[in-house]
């Protein structure tokens, strides 16, 4: 382990103190709202994954309590929220575990995000280990345009990568997006040319659910207002979703980063 990569311990502090675990900035009333939304199916909330049956609110509240670590009371509807940082750490293990088999194999592998003013701290490092450990990092679909709805208008975006991380941009900005169209569009891109899909793909949002749809290993991350993945992981069709709040400012990132790279042998 380098000296600058922490404990389990030091790490689990860490997460509580930057507040990617333990108390969040995100509120119980948010989080509960879009519980019901993904319940009503929005594509917004779905992230690309269809489920094995209908869920309703309560279930997926029971869901997210044991797999994210937010309160598991159905009768408190607002104030502040948890993610458990004892199940990060577990989440983080088993990623590091599919990301050292991908290095031992030369996997091809795809790495996005939808998160570039947060996670992005996350998936570089994790490109470039990949890269470095004689993975075939993919960029599919480089300049793929589409249009989503924001706040009732539609935008343009494109896919962009930024050292071998696939995003979406618009104009001379990196976009916040849940859509699971790019991925989906890098998929069919990849089929269109004879080329088998990825072996793995780490990413969150609609990149990793339209990923895992399809079939794929993947390493989400997901914040405790964002259900899709881990019923997705309830359902089996994603490994491994790391709870984490999933929008505090990059450098507070770092240390997880390291330590799962540290963990992987990266």
């Amino acid at each position: 382990m380098s000296p600058s990569t922490l404990t389990d311990r030091e790490l689990r502090e860490q997460l509580c103190a930057s507040g990617i675990a333990g108390a969040v900035a995100t509120p119980r009333e948010i989080n509960l709202r879009s519980y019901r939304r993904f319940c009503e199916g929005g594509a917004y909330h779905s992230f690309g994954l269809t489920t094995s049956r209908r869920w309703t609110p309560d279930e997926v509240l029971e869901v997210m309590a044991r797999r994210c670590g937010v309160d598991p009371d159905p009768n408190r509807i607002s104030g502040p929220d948890t993610i458990d940082a004892d199940r990060t750490l577990a989440e983080l293990a088993a990623a590091a575990g599919l990301l050292r088999s991908a290095a031992a194999a030369g996997h091809r592998v795809l790495v996005a995000t939808g998160h570039p003013s947060g996670l992005l701290a996350v998936h570089l490092p994790i490109a470039l280990a990949l890269r470095r450990a004689g993975c075939e990092v993919l960029l599919p679909a480089a300049g793929w345009r589409y249009e989503e709805r924001l706040h009732a208008e539609l935008v343009s975006r494109e896919i962009r990568y930024l050292c071998d991380v696939a995003m979406v941009a618009s104009r001379g900005e990196l976009n916040h997006t849940h859509s699971a169209r790019p991925m989906q569009a890098m998929l069919a891109e990849l089929e269109a040319f004879g080329q088998p899909p990825p072996d793995l793909v780490v990413g969150d949002h609609g990149w990793a659910g339209a990923a895992a749809e399809a079939g794929a290993r993947v390493v989400g991350f997901a914040d405790s207002n964002d259900p899709a993945l881990f019923i997705g992981q309830e359902d089996g069709k994603v490994e491994v979703v790391v709870p984490l709040d999933d929008n505090v400012a990059p450098h507070l990132y770092v240390p997880l980063a390291k330590h799962l790279l540290a963990a992987a042998g990266l």
